[in-house]
């Protein structure tokens, strides 16, 4: 049996690390900030992965973006997902070659699956994770991309058939409406999507301690729980939120460190 994972999602602007409500941005502070409060080396034996989303609202320097993958690389010993602003394979293969060992789509799911594939066909898929942000509108859960800003036609049940079509490795679920809010995942919903795919899935949007880490763990058919809350986790916040879940029995490797 699979161990399940816990990964930690930074969201980065404009050089700047970010704290994301609703997919509102508030800037927080560079990668300097980041390392004097989480110290990298030392929380990476209480993460399984880490995921680094390039969020910048207008044009995405894949190039800045990839110097920055590089410097997060110095730090962490895990595996790195990176992705935001990836528009050809040549973006894809800079993140590559800048220490990612996943990256990360989301638009071009929609606006250009013929990169999406090439990209699987080049990488494999187990190297390339599909990110969907939906929201819940009149009773439906709908997809949005471009940074949450554009809606799709589709809803979240067939977005995630066409999706699958594509060949991904992962899905990377996020909620819009639970994001940064700390009230836990949005169970429902996942609990429907789980039913559908046949790939590892992430689930994010909502965690604010380690009690919903565990109750997203403890779903059948999620693969791993991603949190960007900086501040909630900040400190001891992980080391001590992966002992309560080591604690519980629930099937997470455990690292010395």
């Amino acid at each position: 049996m699979l161990r399940k994972r816990i990964i930690f999602t930074l969201i980065y602007s404009n050089g700047y690390y970010t704290l994301s409500r609703n997919f509102r941005l508030q800037r927080v502070g560079n990668l300097t900030w980041l390392e004097r409060n989480y110290k990298f080396q030392k929380i990476a034996f209480s993460l399984d992965e880490l995921v680094v989303l390039n969020a910048t609202k207008e044009k995405k320097s894949i190039e800045e973006f990839a110097v920055e993958v590089s410097k997060l690389v110095n730090d962490v010993f895990i595996p790195i997902a990176a992705g935001g602003g990836i528009t050809k394979v040549e973006d894809a293969e800079l993140l590559f070659k800048n220490g990612a060992d996943k990256i990360v789509l989301n638009t071009v799911l929609k606006k250009d699956p013929k990169l999406v594939k090439e990209i699987v066909r080049k990488y494999g898929s187990q190297s390339v994770v599909a990110s969907i942000d939906y929201k819940r509108n009149n009773g439906f859960n709908e997809v949005y991309i471009s940074d949450g800003t554009y809606k799709l036609e589709e809803t979240l049940e067939e977005y995630l058939d066409y999706v699958l079509g594509l060949d991904v490795g992962e899905i990377y679920l996020n909620s819009i409406e639970k994001d940064g809010t700390g009230f836990g995942y949005d169970i429902d919903t996942i609990t429907s999507v789980s039913d559908r795919i046949n790939i590892p899935l992430i689930i994010a949007g909502g965690a604010g301690n380690e009690s919903h880490l565990l109750e997203g763990l403890k779903l059948e058919g999620v693969s791993a729980v991603a949190t960007a809350n900086l501040y909630n986790f900040v400190g001891d916040g992980l080391p001590i939120a992966r002992k309560k879940i080591l604690d519980s029995g629930e099937n997470i490797a455990r690292w010395n460190s």
